[in-house]
């Protein structure tokens, strides 16, 4: 969404994840890829790297914005493209330079996240004693499960990223982030889950695949139960192997309480992105919409991220139950469902305010979840 500030309104919740592309290009040429391959090409006009100045200004936003906000910590994602292009040396003065200019009481938690293919012994080094945890992007835990992931010239890139990736689990356990997964329900889900859990993350992330009502996602349909049988896999074992973000945001939901995560919920949304020549941006999962559904026409000289939370696109994801479908409000399932993520809501002529374009697949895995928590509670599922 684009367009002039709104009129001044009473700020809500402050922007607490800080997502900064360092460098705006890719080693990589996933053939799904949304950022590049999708809709949205405004990627193409922006520098390669972020500057040293834009780096420095934006640093001096994040500072001003915890100092504003008297916030205890804030997350710093250190992004791309691929960050690790931008060399670990910058990332490691951008993120001291936010360490010292925010407030004493304000924790910094730093992440890079990564393909996985650059890692090194050397990188891995740098990054630890900067502080800096490392995220790890794949597709699943075996050369199978990624074959969709190549450089540019079609070669797999598998080989470098599992071993970059086993390398930080042996190595730098204690800068280990953990790893993100875009589900692929074409792929066995207990199977895949296992591949990963090998790898040793100490937290997984599944995320739907970008899609919207104009842009359906393949095998739509399909996910609800692929999700359901990896939770019965990861709520079965005897331990716990991994933090698996989405289940344990669903029972928390499920038992009255918070999760901040975007995929679930009703919690604000609080996440804002810098590009590499300064602007900007709400989350770069909208550029799955159309091109430039990320836009607030700001950027960090001329603007604070106050500004950005004035924007009326930002605005109204802070809105809650309020800026959903009538036919979310009046779901049983309204608090743990949430609308699902804000940008598989989008229906070309008609917005955000749709219901999300996995309803029936979030329906039968909340259902599902709640189901297996109700056998273990004795209280009857929503």
């Amino acid at each position: 969404m684009t367009g002039r500030l709104a009129a001044p309104v009473q700020l809500a919740v402050p922007f607490r994840q800080f997502i900064v592309k360092v460098h705006g290009r890719c080693n990589l040429a996933c053939t799904y890829c949304y950022l590049y391959e999708g809709p949205d090409s405004t990627w193409r006009t922006r520098p390669r790297r972020a500057s040293e100045d834009i780096l420095d200004r934006t640093a001096d936003r994040i500072a001003e914005h915890a100092r504003t906000h008297e916030l205890a910590e804030i997350s710093l994602v250190l992004h791309g493209g691929e960050p690790l292009l931008a060399g670990t040396g910058t990332l490691a003065r951008f993120t001291d330079r936010v360490r010292v200019r925010v407030p004493d009481h304000c924790a910094v938690r730093p992440v890079v996240q990564t393909n996985a293919t650059l890692l090194t012994e050397p990188r891995l080094a740098a990054l630890a004693a900067a502080g800096i945890r490392v995220g790890v992007s794949l597709d699943g835990g075996t050369a199978a499960h990624n074959t969709r992931r190549v450089d540019h010239a079609g070669r797999p890139s598998w080989p470098a990223a599992v071993r970059g990736t086993r390398l930080l689990a042996e190595r730098f356990p204690e800068a280990y982030g953990g790893i993100l997964t875009v589900v692929d329900p074409t792929l066995d889900p207990v199977r895949t889950y296992d591949s990963l859990v090998e790898l040793r993350p100490p937290t997984l992330d599944l995320l739907l695949p970008h899609g919207n009502w104009s842009a359906p996602p393949h095998h739509l349909g399909r996910y609800g139960e692929w999700l359901s049988a990896v939770f019965d896999r990861w709520w079965d074992t005897g331990r716990r192997e991994a933090h698996v973000r989405l289940f344990e945001a669903c029972l928390a939901l499920l038992l009255g309480q918070d999760a901040g995560i975007e995929a679930l919920g009703l919690a604000p949304f609080d996440s804002v992105v810098v590009e590499t020549d300064g602007t900007i941006e709400q989350t770069d999962a909208l550029k799955s919409a159309y091109d430039g559904a990320a836009r607030t026409g700001l950027d960090v000289h001329r603007h604070s991220f106050d500004d950005a939370l004035r924007h009326p696109a930002v605005a109204d994801r802070q809105a809650g139950a309020a800026a959903l479908a009538g036919q979310c409000r009046s779901c049983p399932l309204l608090r743990v469902c949430g609308g699902g993520h804000y940008a598989h809501r989008y229906r070309a002529g008609h917005g955000f305010r749709n219901p999300s374009v996995y309803c029936a697949d979030l329906q039968h895995f909340i259902r599902h979840v709640a189901d297996r928590l109700a056998a273990v509670t004795g209280k009857g599922a929503p």
